[in-house]
């Protein structure tokens, strides 16, 4: 595929984000190849467990917005609203829903949607120098992919009051300790635990695991959809914004964004 590396190994299928020189960042190939190799995941009874990493130093950067990724609107606005419906978001669907055990093994930054897409899996663990980031109010957006509820979810609503709204990186181990992943490893021994990890996943009671996520997204998730729109929306939104222009701007300029609430 285009945008990924997917390998097997006897009941695991790795999936490897594959655009290291963008670190891992999301454009609209990603979305396709990404659901495309989910939907073989599920429809394929070999596969048994599933892990997603990334390729290079990152896990994955967020949304790619630089221009010709994401088309516009007659406003001249990127249409987030739309990609996030058609593409991005039926992939955290997916990896939710899969009726088999997903690993995010977070060998790097997991920021924006990146961070979204890690904790849409059954089990996280990341690398002790990795790091966590809802950016999203950095450059004048709200969460998605996800995020505005798998976050409080894990976390409860005053830490994730504080990801969302100071828009801060959380360090790997920092985000184990609050448990909004499961284990943080040390660089040097990350692949063998993740290795080990997936390769019990795999040979373990596969319908069983299916039970546990069904039973799991029947209580926390049902309503799941509907906060994937109210995403969407609320980004479309956003992107109208001038502050959103100002986050944009500030963030390719490298400089501090100069918000005036409009």
């Amino acid at each position: 595929m285009e945008t990924l590396n997917v390998h097997r190994r006897e009941g695991a299928m790795l999936v490897e984000l594959n655009r290291p020189e963008a670190l891992n960042s999301w454009n609209k190939q990603f979305g396709v190849d990404l659901n495309a190799t989910l939907e073989e995941a599920e429809r394929d009874d070999s596969v048994r467990a599933v892990c997603i990493t990334g390729a290079g130093r990152a896990f994955s950067s967020g949304a790619d917005l630089k221009g010709g990724v994401v088309d516009l609107t007659a406003e001249g606005r990127p249409d987030l609203q739309a990609i996030l419906k058609e593409n991005y978001h039926p992939a955290i669907r997916r990896v939710r829903f899969l009726p088999k055990p997903v690993v995010a093994a977070v060998n790097g930054p997991a920021v924006g949607i990146g961070m979204s897409l890690a904790l849409a899996a059954d089990i996280v663990v990341a690398k002790e120098s990795a790091y966590f980031l809802l950016s999203f109010v950095n450059i004048g957006l709200a969460p998605d992919g996800g995020s505005s509820l798998f976050v409080p979810e894990r976390i409860g609503f005053a830490r994730a009051m504080e990801l969302a709204m100071l828009g801060e990186r959380c360090p790997a181990p920092r985000a184990a300790e609050w448990g909004l992943i499961n284990r943080a490893i040390p660089d040097e021994a990350f692949q063998t635990e993740v290795d080990t990890l997936v390769d019990k996943l795999a040979s373990g009671a596969t319908k069983s695991y299916a039970a546990v996520k069904r039973q799991a997204n029947a209580w926390l998730f049902e309503r799941i959809q509907g906060q994937l729109d109210l995403e969407a929306d609320t980004q479309q939104e956003m992107v109208s914004t001038s502050d959103f222009v100002e986050g944009v701007t500030a963030f390719v300029e490298k400089r501090p964004a100069s918000f005036r609430g409009a």
